[in-house]
């Protein structure tokens, strides 16, 4: 804990997986609305340990065990927002939701369109997602993407202890579904955790590295990568700038381009596979609108395009990695 000379606190020491334990628990006491539910969010804590701790405080009401049955929780989930409630759905991982998609694709983001503004959804699901753990082929999913494709719902992406800890509050204020991707890969970062100069604002980027010479767009679990390489690339004496997406719908294209603007150079860093990934839909609408800002060609750094291996040294190779942003930027800038 870091202290003010008025004896004021002014950081706490945490992680990731904590910050977004706090956040729960202040958005269960602020508003009795509030309830999560999902497979192993009681007893058990959560799959990754986020809500251990919250069913002895607050109750089995409040903090529901499902049966594993994704469609049949996340559709409750919605009718619980259809009646004035603001339920928290947990999925283990993002590969479950496939199951569900149905329920989040026809109704949770097609009724308010579909009833003519009458039935909002104001429902947050959460999942984890991204590689990295040797979970092999069918636990080591990045689908974010796939849902930033739906119109009618939103889809954050917190990379920092800052936006896990402050995410939830807006996320459950607004009227429509909201999809929150976990990254596994960073429940274990830790670090101080400041409180909050102002609300998070969900409609827009963020820049956590000023540069001059090439921007880095990325999200989610890439972010620590992609400030290593930023780190990397300053020491050759090139300054990247390090734009973290946040919000993947609505995207802030206009944080994207007066980046590229600044520095004529773009490369973007996404853990999904490249073809049709959320990477190739951010180098579209740079090349739409800041074409002639452009003095290279937009690289891209993702996946590759195999089932993720469970072998540490074959999931690692698969895997976006420093060095590749690092050989990207190069290409660009050289």
């Amino acid at each position: 804990m870091t202290v003010g000379a008025d004896g004021e606190d002014l950081a706490a020491r945490t992680t990731y997986r904590e910050a977004m334990r706090e956040a729960l628990r202040e958005a269960l006491r602020s508003d009795d609305r509030v309830f999560l539910m999902g497979e192993d969010v009681g007893r058990y804590g959560g799959c990754f340990g986020v809500s251990l701790g919250l069913l002895e405080e607050f109750g089995p009401e409040r903090v529901r065990d499902t049966p594993l049955s994704e469609s049949a929780f996340v559709g409750a989930g919605i009718g619980a927002a259809l009646a004035g409630m603001r339920p928290v759905v947990e999925i283990m991982t993002v590969n479950f939701s496939l199951l569900a998609l149905d329920q989040i694709l026809n109704n949770a983001a097609t009724l308010l369109h579909m009833s003519g503004g009458q039935l909002p959804v104001p429902l947050v699901i959460r999942m984890t997602t991204g590689a990295g753990r040797q979970l092999g082929a069918q636990h080591s999913h990045s689908l974010e993407g796939w849902y930033a494709h739906i119109p009618g719902i939103r889809v954050l992406a917190p990379a920092t202890l800052e936006d896990a800890r402050h995410m939830l509050a807006p996320a459950l204020a607004d009227p429509d579904p909201v999809l929150v991707f976990e990254h596994a890969g960073l429940y274990n970062v830790s670090g101080e955790l400041l409180p909050p100069a102002a609300p998070v604002d969900l409609d827009h980027a963020a820049i956590r590295r000023p540069g001059t010479d090439i921007s880095l767009i990325t999200y989610g679990g890439s972010l620590p990568k992609t400030l290593a390489a930023a780190d990397e690339l300053a020491a050759a004496g090139i300054s990247a700038e390090v734009i973290d997406l946040r919000t993947l719908r609505p995207l802030d294209d206009a944080a994207v381009n007066a980046s590229v603007a600044r520095t004529h150079r773009a490369v973007v860093v996404d853990e999904a596979w490249r073809t049709g990934s959320l990477a190739a839909e951010v180098s579209a609408r740079i090349a739409e609108d800041s074409f002639y800002e452009l003095d290279a060609p937009v690289e891209r750094v993702c996946s590759a395009e195999v089932p993720m291996p469970y072998a540490r040294q074959l999931e690692e190779a698969a895997l976006p990695q420093t060095a590749d942003i690092v050989a990207a930027a190069h290409r660009a800038v050289d």
